[in-house]
């Protein structure tokens, strides 16, 4: 078993963090017979981290990472990029979330609203240029809001396409600044179903009717029995990640 750093109230340096990443990522690797489980990946952040330190993203197409996460830091922050262009069944997620839970949500929006990004670009940036909509509706937002902390967790799989095949438990997330925790890279969407069904947590509507994986209503479709859970974003373009997580 590691032994957990000193938590303190000052940030620490880059080069601590990255340290940091990359001995529980060692260590959580070797766990036997596998990997360490989810909740065991929590518990390492929880050793290492004081709750106003960590952070969950979290696209609300389910709350399982969330509520996984609150068990061992319960109040956490739960990070909701507000893009402006969700489906009402991912808002009225996002509000089940925030009433059931024992978690903080914060909503994350663009510097600019749809209307304002629309005065600027032209109507439906997406649809033209969708690597600048994702950059100035979910990228920017997400580390201007990470500024504030030193470690967050994402709900990012294995299984979800081949550009995700080789994810980490844990990473330095250079580009941000701050450690970066996946502990569920090990599950499948069944998994997924399964916990959240077990503990009875919330699930965003659309994953019932076709929508394994859900972004922004313009960008997003149903997936076809057998399909990459990530083909209905951005179908029809050669785009597969909006930018968070390459």
């Amino acid at each position: 078993m590691s032994t957990p750093v000193t938590i303190g109230s000052t940030r620490r340096s880059a080069a601590e963090l990255e340290t940091l990443a990359a001995r529980g990522n060692a260590e959580l690797r070797s766990r036997q017979p596998d990997e360490a489980r989810p909740a065991e990946v929590v518990a390492w952040v929880a050793a290492n981290f004081a709750v106003p330190q960590a952070a969950v993203a979290c696209s609300m197409a389910d709350a399982a990472l969330p509520h996984l996460v609150a068990e061992g830091l319960p109040g956490v922050d739960v990070l909701f990029l507000d893009t402006g262009y969700h489906f009402a069944e991912t808002t009225f997620t996002r509000n089940e979330v925030a009433s059931r839970l024992g978690v903080n949500v914060v909503d994350v929006k663009p510097a600019q609203s749809v209307r304002e990004q629309d005065a600027e670009f032209g109507a439906d940036l997406f649809a033209r240029d969708p690597g600048l909509c994702c950059a100035r509706r979910k990228v920017e937002p997400l580390q201007r809001a990470l500024g504030g902390y030193e470690v967050w967790f994402t709900g990012v799989r294995r299984d979800e396409a081949p550009t995700r095949a080789e994810t980490e438990l844990v990473v330095w997330d250079a580009r941000n600044g701050l450690v970066k925790v996946n502990p569920v890279a090990a599950w499948s969407f069944d998994d997924l179903i399964d916990y959240a069904t077990v503990h009875e947590v919330p699930v965003n509507p659309l994953i019932a009717t076709g929508y394994p994986s859900i972004g922004c209503a313009p960008c997003t479709r149903p997936v076809a029995p057998g399909e990459d859970p990530r083909s209905g974003r951005w179908a029809g373009l050669t785009k597969t990640e909006c930018g968070l997580h390459v």
